[in-house]
């Protein structure tokens, strides 16, 4: 009686596998140990396998060039306020602040500095476009009014040092021989006898008392040429941490500087500025974003 009873259940059992049914369920079913009242339950209602948090191993997330959380824009498209430069070199146009020097109306060196704020320890994000020719740099933690040691070009006028900047710069060339270009990217400290202190390309260290020195490179200085575009807008990242300078162009890392002298002109505070260099040239700037640090 009971081995026909086992026979009946396993064909049973065969039977609805084949249709798709888990055989568990079913013997359970068949065996009258499942409650009448509560049938049973699919497999879409089953507790949810655990959520592990992410291996510390990960790749991070990209932080996008236009996030600014903690920032501030200190040029609002408009107006120049709190902006001071040669206003017969710089205008706002076009949402962008621009400095232009022409073959019919030439200037020398121009600056335009930012006296809303100063910042030593901070990121500074902007757009950038040269034309023409000539170049730009991006001044940060600088100032004014400090003697010119390069002196005026013969037959022009002394430059107007309230317009004058001194201090770290990121360098961004137009491309009128390859020379020039090379400079885009590239840490130069601007009215000082230091000079360039990282070109394209290098990490580069200094210690007090001597010259920099050679860390690591980056990469090909001409293959990271490649990542600026020409007569166009260009995403420039400046970060700086104490002693340590990052220059970012359009998501590449161009160069690093890092000075370990705490009395060096490059470790002070100071204000955010924009330089036009040559003739011809113009330089545009636009969405300036500045999250200050210390």
């Amino acid at each position: 009686m009971r081995k026909n009873k086992v026979q009946k259940l396993l064909g049973a059992v065969n039977a609805l596998a084949i249709a798709g049914i888990s055989t568990c369920i079913v013997a359970i079913t068949l065996l009258g140990t499942a409650p009448a009242q509560q049938p049973a339950q699919s497999r879409t209602s089953a507790t949810p396998p655990a959520v592990h948090p992410p291996s510390r191993f990960h790749e991070p997330d990209p932080l996008a060039f236009d996030n600014h959380d903690g920032f501030v824009q200190i040029f609002d498209g408009k107006t120049l306020s709190h902006w001071d430069g040669d206003p017969a070199t710089w205008r706002v146009e076009d949402g962008a602040i621009v400095g232009e020097s022409t073959s019919a109306k030439p200037r020398n060196n121009s600056y335009i500095s930012y006296h809303g704020v100063e910042a030593k320890d901070f990121d500074l994000k902007l757009e950038i476009k040269v034309e023409k020719g000539g170049g730009s740099g991006i001044q940060y933690r600088s100032s004014v009014g400090h003697p010119w040691i390069r002196g005026a070009r013969p037959g022009q006028p002394q430059p107007n040092l309230a317009w004058m900047m001194t201090g770290p710069q990121a360098d961004f060339w137009f491309p009128v021989n390859p020379r020039s270009f090379e400079y885009t990217g590239q840490f130069y400290s601007e009215n000082t006898d230091l000079g360039i202190l990282a070109w394209r390309g290098q990490v580069t260290e200094s210690e007090p008392g001597k010259p920099q020195r050679l860390v690591a490179n980056i990469a090909n200085r001409d293959a990271l040429g490649g990542y600026v575009r020409i007569n166009d807008w260009n995403q420039y990242e400046i970060i700086a941490r104490g002693g340590t300078f990052l220059h970012i162009i359009n998501g590449q890392l161009m160069a690093v500087y890092i000075d370990d002298d705490p009395n060096s002109s490059n470790n002070v505070s100071g204000m955010i500025g924009f330089e036009i260099e040559g003739t011809p040239c113009k330089v545009s700037v636009r969405n300036v974003w500045l999250r200050k640090l210390k």
